[in-house]
């Protein structure tokens, strides 16, 4: 928040107005960003970082949304947010926030903010239960999940370069026998595991199919 005169070191907290505000940016979970607007006087740009919500829980005041499209980690530094995506939406200010931070503004229509904040949920949020999930397995052989970590960044950059070719691995080759073994041994080691083990390898078994083979076994 920017207010006239004073200097903001910090975040004013529950149930603040606000007054003599020029701009609020409301950090609060979303089913609180209604509420916590409703505490703010008439006068300044409001304004929420939700992904998923509309500018809607924000009437009657004059609106704007900013999502930065970044994981933050407790205790990162600003400049993790320089070069990152920024799903903007109303007044302007918006746009010239995310471009002060050198971040790169992108409008997201009301209607595509759900289906956008879940493709962000599955890139970041489910790329991480996916790999403590290999963690945990691992570690049954006594190997730490550093053995890991050079094929999981050498596979997001093949991703960010490929999509979806970038797929390797058994099931990608066709070896049944070996993808049998693997689930055997999850069975066996993990098995809390198994039904996201066979979930993911049907969807691995679609994705190496290619949709012109997925319309022949639907």
């Amino acid at each position: 928040m920017r207010a006239s005169g004073l200097t903001v070191s910090g975040p004013l907290g529950r149930g603040a107005d606000a007054a003599g505000a020029d701009a609020v940016l409301l950090c609060v979970p979303d089913a609180e960003i209604a509420a916590a607007a409703s505490c703010v006087r008439p006068g300044p740009l409001v304004g929420h970082v939700s992904g998923a919500t509309t500018l809607a829980p924000l009437a009657p005041h004059r609106a704007f949304s900013l999502h930065p499209l970044m994981t933050v980690p407790a205790g990162a530094p600003a400049s993790i947010f320089t070069g990152a995506p920024c799903a903007v939406a109303g007044d302007p200010v918006a746009r010239e926030l995310a471009e002060a931070l050198a971040m790169r503004p992108v409008e997201i229509a009301d209607e595509d903010r759900a289906a956008y904040h879940a493709a962000a949920s599955i890139a970041s949020n489910f790329l991480v239960t996916l790999e403590d999930a290999a963690e945990r397995l691992v570690a049954t052989t006594g190997a730490p999940r550093e053995l890991l970590v050079p094929l999981v960044r050498a596979t997001v950059e093949s991703w960010a370069e490929r999509g979806g070719d970038a797929l390797t691995g058994p099931i990608a080759r066709g070896d049944d026998l070996t993808v049998a073994r693997q689930r055997a041994a999850v069975a066996e080691r993990t098995p809390e595991l198994l039904p996201l083990f066979d979930a993911l390898t049907t969807a691995t078994r679609q994705l190496a199919c290619g949709p012109a083979e997925e319309q022949v076994v639907a």
